[in-house]
């Protein structure tokens, strides 16, 4: 018996001694990371400095450049000369661009709120449903989502158009004659298709984030008197936080990204212009007045507005959470 309990102290010494083997004089772990994890972490780091880190420096650098003209009243061959921030001025004067900003945030400010309240509904409802219907529903609202924005935004134009749209004929019939794609209604027309496509998304994120809540918590409020319609509210939604943060910035850097959608239903209307949107303005920018240095520029004000938006809104998110946790 004596020496089993020795040789169980020794193992137990020999455990702590690899644990603490690590640690620096003062009882806290090295800061500096081991081999095996920088080993598996350069795949990661490789992959993100080849494919975010280089293209936005270089999307920088280009917009640092304009092209200069040499000869005679500018008639000789261009070369390539530095701007500073010439680039970033021009487009910051340009009243289409800085309209399609406003545009963008206009249409973010109804169109987030909306979503993610439909998206919300959705999870809630398909969390109180049995499994098997439950499933079928799911698969249902998700699958807009694998539907390409480009045929998202081809199948609701034919329903704008009108004499090719049942949806405008039957309302006619009706006595309304809606236009959907004119100057005042085709951002609404575009917000409905974004929701069609993402509400789906939002949704799955939000069911994942329901799944993971302790059935014991359902259980405890079930023994404390509460109904469907409590628990949602104070156990469910509070417990979804981290899931509605995370579709909320996803959202908003989507805003910012619209492209596909205006895009498309530009030539169906004359209400959408080379520059409805940010992400429009720079492609007309590189591709129809062939000058990507402005386009460079407008595309690093675009990133440089989506990451102050992102960062701002989870910073007020995290501070009413800790007024909460207060």
């Amino acid at each position: 018996m004596g020496t089993a309990i020795s040789r169980t102290k020794n193992r137990t010494k020999n455990r702590a001694e690899k644990r603490t083997e690590k640690r620096t004089p003062g009882g806290r772990r090295s800061a500096r990371p081991d081999r095996a994890a920088w080993t598996f972490l350069l795949p990661f780091v490789a992959l993100f400095l080849f494919t975010f880190v280089l293209p936005l420096g270089y999307a920088v650098y280009q917009s640092m450049l304009k092209p200069v003209r040499s000869g005679p009243l500018g008639l000789g061959p261009a070369t390539v000369g530095f701007a500073g921030l010439d680039n970033y001025s021009l487009a910051l004067q340009q009243s289409a661009f800085l309209e399609s900003f406003a545009r963008v945030l206009l249409f973010g400010v109804v169109q987030i709120p909306v979503m993610l309240l439909l998206a919300t509904a959705l999870a809630l409802a398909l969390d109180t449903l049995s499994h098997r219907w439950a499933g079928v529903l799911r698969a249902a609202y998700f699958l807009p989502y694998g539907v390409p924005g480009v045929i998202a935004s081809i199948l609701w134009g034919f329903l704008y158009v009108p004499g090719v749209s049942p949806v405008v004929d039957l309302l006619g019939r009706v006595g309304l004659a809606p236009d959907f794609l004119g100057y005042d209604n085709v951002l609404w027309s575009i917000a409905n298709i974004v929701i069609w496509e993402f509400a789906g998304y939002n949704m799955l994120v939000i069911v994942a984030q329901l799944k993971a809540i302790p059935q014991e918590l359902y259980e405890a409020a079930r023994i404390d008197g509460a109904g469907a319609w409590q628990t949602a509210i104070r156990i469910k939604l509070p417990l979804a936080r981290p899931a509605l943060v995370l579709t909320g910035v996803f959202s908003i850097i989507g805003t910012l990204q619209l492209f596909a959608e205006p895009l498309v239903i530009k030539p169906l209307t004359s209400s959408v212009t080379s520059s409805y949107t940010p992400n429009l303005s720079a492609y007309n920018e590189a591709f129809a007045n062939n000058n990507i240095y402005l386009a460079a520029a407008e595309s690093v004000i675009l990133a440089l507005v989506a990451s102050v938006l992102s960062f701002g809104f989870l910073s007020l998110v995290n501070r009413g959470k800790g007024r909460d946790a207060r």
